[in-house]
């Protein structure tokens, strides 16, 4: 191939208790890119649709986490990058994963697969460092990967692939606010209470256990974060009342999306997932805060050829 089309997904990370560990991806939401093979060698950014970010390569995430994978391996010729933003920056739901996932997969396909897809992720980790100032993959793995993932490591990287029960659905409201990543990182404490930090143990692995025995209750039960969501809702409008509008609906569980300002919510069923987002609308429809909803399916594959 000289040339490919790809969809790079939206992801929701932490997943309430699984702070820079837990993430999954979404399968109708995500931005595309064109990526195309070049005789000159390096990479360069030939277009961005969606958003006004710089096409410097060592100032965008794409760029950056490019580069990182050129630099691994002897390629005789470069590369030239298309971007088409649909997901927002500082949304939450992954807008510069998506674009640090996207390019090393891109990028990876046309060179004919000299790495797995979780060997990509260490690449796309350089991208998401220059967006929040540290490298984490909670969002550029289930990007890649699909499914739940869960970052036992980073150093040396250590990421487990869940596969998702197969009924089930995430709504994520997007209000139309940016709460930027590196912003949301500085108001989170360095020390916390071993009884939270037990509390949000057993509630990591009631979630990993949930995932794989598909026991939605136990999902439910376990989506509860002690240490983070507390310090980071009272940057959301209207969160609290999110959430409990989410669960009188049917939510298994709700909470931040990343870093905010999204909120989301996990359900069993599109229908329940539906009439969630319907709540969630009405809440913000009040606000004249200007919002996106989201309905989506769990996505199983991640970034893929289109």
């Amino acid at each position: 191939m000289n040339e490919i089309k790809i969809f790079c997904p939206a992801t929701i990370a932490n997943l309430s208790c699984g702070f820079d560990v837990l993430g999954t991806c979404l399968e109708n939401v995500g931005d595309e890119m064109i990526i195309k093979k070049s005789n000159t060698k390096g990479i360069r950014i030939t277009k961005i649709v969606g958003a006004d970010l710089p096409l410097e390569i060592e100032k965008n995430v794409a760029g950056v986490a490019a580069l990182a994978l050129l630099n691994a391996i002897d390629s005789d010729f470069g590369f030239d990058i298309e971007i088409y933003k649909k997901i927002k920056a500082g949304s939450g739901i992954g807008s510069s994963s998506a674009s640090a996932a996207g390019v090393v997969f891109g990028i990876n396909e046309l060179l004919g697969k000299p790495f797995t897809r979780k060997e990509l992720v260490a690449f796309a980790m350089k991208g998401e460092a220059l967006a929040s100032g540290s490298e984490h993959a909670d969002n550029v793995a289930p990007c890649l990967l699909g499914g739940f993932t869960v970052v036992r490591s980073s150093t040396p990287l250590d990421i487990i692939k869940i596969e998702s029960p197969k009924d089930l659905y995430a709504t994520v409201i997007h209000p139309q606010i940016e709460l930027k990543t590196s912003e949301m990182r500085a108001v989170l404490q360095t020390m916390i209470t071993l009884k939270s930090a037990i509390t949000q143990w057993g509630n990591v692995g009631g979630l990993i256990a949930g995932l794989y025995t598909s026991d939605y209750e136990l999902i439910g039960r376990s989506l509860h974060d002690e240490i983070v969501e507390p310090l980071r809702g009272k940057f959301i409008p209207k969160f609290e009342l999110v959430k409990q509008a989410a669960m009188k609906n049917g939510a298994l569980g709700s909470g931040i999306s990343g870093s905010g300002p999204s909120i989301f919510a996990l359900s069993k069923g599109i229908e329940t997932a539906e009439k969630i987002a319907n709540a969630m609308c009405e809440i913000y429809n009040e606000t004249g805060i200007p919002y996106e909803i989201h309905v989506s399916k769990i996505n199983n594959e991640g970034v893929k050829m289109i």
